[in-house]
């Protein structure tokens, strides 16, 4: 390939990522929906969990001020950026709950007590809040285990949620149950295909839609381990009905994928957004991208495939996971020679269960994996880092040139992840965007306002 159009193709690639990535980060979504707030009689307490939870929190701060009496927020590690007025911040474990999760969820809990009809619960949710958010009726340790098998077996989003909303106090409209005779006012940001308000990190303010023949039918086919007393509250079923709540859903895959192909289509690229809802196996996806890569590259037209959703990794081996490398390994023995790129996006900048936050995407050519260092030490092949699940060590192993590390948030400076390879610019994104700081290991909020830990 021409080196000159690989380097256009990977510069629009990023433009593009960057221009959906900015577009949806929170800040803009959440004042959005804070414009149709309503008055509060009494007082207002803020909640705020997910991996976007610190800005989310942030944007809510600045717009309502001392609005907000006091409040908790629950985020990623590595990913809060300082106090926010009196705001109890804390980071908890995700994609596994972790004791700081349990810690951390306490504290919002005694936020919330005590309320009255007249005051509200400014709930704002984002991705990763099913395991950031979390009372087990289960002993931790089980909890840790089933998210686990099923993040291991290749579970999708909707299908763990179904399962650990049935293992946990605060989810499935239950933390909204535990806010009353407050009103909840949810806000959230979706990274569920389809927006299913119940399954954005498992629901906790809104009625369960799941039954408990889907959650025992699940334990069937993954073939999970499960101990009698959870088998037994498998067969509770969350709240269906909750009178105290309004949900407003402002963010999500489908808007990250049209403000990408609108992108696009101003860089001069015809465009087809092909799916907002793709479901499959990382690595099967990225085989599908090489092989339209080999149909439609190099025939003198500019083009863009867009396409959004919630691709699974199915762990073996030692593997540290990674859906968006994984894609993009899968995808690269297909594209050698061809004039195209392919971008493999996790807009909250962290892929797999490494807790290295820097590997949103990954670049690299083909021909240029297998590269020597001055160490000597062994790589992996392609199909070898594939079997094991370990497109993390792989991409890790490649030389400096092909190997992008940038921060978790996009910036003129920090340029979103991006994984290179397919027809004309294909873009695959997925998840509002978050923004982070330097990894934290902590015992009590980072930063404490009026309310303190347990």
């Amino acid at each position: 390939m021409d080196s000159k159009t690989l380097q256009t193709l990977r510069r629009d690639a990023e433009d593009i990522c960057r221009s959906a990535i900015e577009a949806s980060v929170p800040d803009a979504a959440i004042q959005r929906a804070l414009a149709q707030l309503p008055p509060c009689q009494g007082r207002t307490v803020l909640v705020s969990i997910g991996k976007a939870g610190w800005q989310t929190a942030k944007a809510a701060y600045d717009a309502l001020g001392s609005t907000i009496e006091h409040g908790v927020v629950v985020t990623k590690y590595g990913h809060s950026q300082g106090p926010i007025g009196g705001l109890a911040i804390y980071e908890a474990g995700h994609p596994v709950p972790d004791e700081h999760s349990v810690r951390a969820t306490e504290a919002a809990l005694a936020a919330v007590s005590g309320l009255s009809a007249r005051d509200r619960v400014l709930f704002l949710v984002s991705g990763g809040g099913s395991a950031l958010f979390e009372r087990p009726l289960v002993p931790l340790a089980e909890l840790e285990d089933i998210t686990g098998q099923m993040l291991a077996c290749g579970a999708d989003i909707t299908q763990i949620n179904t399962i650990r909303k049935r293992l946990s106090g605060v989810k499935g409209g239950r933390f909204a149950q535990l806010c009353a005779p407050a009103h909840v006012y949810a806000i959230l940001l979706s990274d569920v295909i389809g927006d299913p308000p119940d399954m954005i990190a498992s629901g906790p303010a809104y009625p369960d839609s799941t039954t408990t023949a889907q959650a025992m039918a699940l334990v069937s086919r993954y073939g999970l381990t499960l101990s009698p007393q959870a088998l037994d509250l498998l067969e509770q079923e969350p709240p269906k009905v909750l009178d105290n709540v309004t949900t407003v859903i402002t963010g999500s895959v489908a808007q990250l994928c049209r403000d990408a192909a609108a992108r696009a289509e101003a860089l001069g690229y015809r465009t087809c957004l092909l799916t907002d809802r793709l479901q499959c196996e990382a690595r099967e996806a990225g085989r599908f991208l090489s092989a339209m890569a080999g149909t439609h590259a190099g025939k003198g037209e500019k083009t863009a495939y867009i396409l959004g959703g919630e691709t699974v990794v199915h762990l073996t081996g030692h593997g540290l996971g990674g859906r968006n490398q994984e894609l993009a390994l899968a995808a690269a023995e297909g594209l050698a020679g061809l004039e195209a790129v392919v971008a493999s996006v996790g807009s909250d900048g962290t892929d797999g269960r490494h807790h290295r936050r820097r590997h949103g995407g990954r670049s690299g050519r083909s021909g240029h994996f297998h590269r020597p260092n001055a160490g000597g030490q062994r790589r992996l092949s392609r199909p070898e880092s594939l079997r094991r699940a370990d497109r993390h060590r792989a991409y890790r192993h490649q030389c400096q040139r092909h190997h992008r590390a940038a921060g978790v948030t996009p910036s003129p400076a920090d340029p979103p992840h991006i994984s290179q390879r397919t027809p004309g610019v294909l873009v695959c994104t997925r998840a509002p965007g978050v923004s982070a700081a330097p990894r934290f290991d902590l015992q009590e909020p980072l930063f404490s306002g009026s309310v303190q830990s347990s």
